[in-house]
């Protein structure tokens, strides 16, 4: 199965979170946070999107970080996608 974003929606897949602090503390797997910053699985078209032209600026396979509480968490073939705004993407790290 495949997910395919409609609109300036971009399917992301979270990155995994560091077990270690730069000092060397190992961080239990409930004290760790989740990471902000995600690779670019799926891009959707852009075009009009609430009366706005919409360019994407994010292509599948780009690393970015996007905001803390946006998207919505969705469950397919048993990996953890999150779909979000392109909007809600802050940054591409390069």
């Amino acid at each position: 199965m495949k997910l395919v974003p409609l609109g300036d929606r971009v399917v992301l897949k979270q990155l995994e979170a560091e077990e270690t602090t730069k000092s060397g503390i190992i961080l239990a797997s409930k004290a760790q946070e989740k990471p902000q910053e995600a690779e670019v699985i799926a891009v959707g078209p852009g075009g009009m999107v609430d009366g706005k032209e919409v360019a994407m600026q994010v292509k599948a396979g780009d690393r970015v970080i996007y905001s803390k509480y946006s998207g919505n968490e969705v469950k397919l073939d048993g990996e953890e996608y999150i779909i979000v705004k392109q909007s809600d993407i802050l940054a591409i790290v390069e």
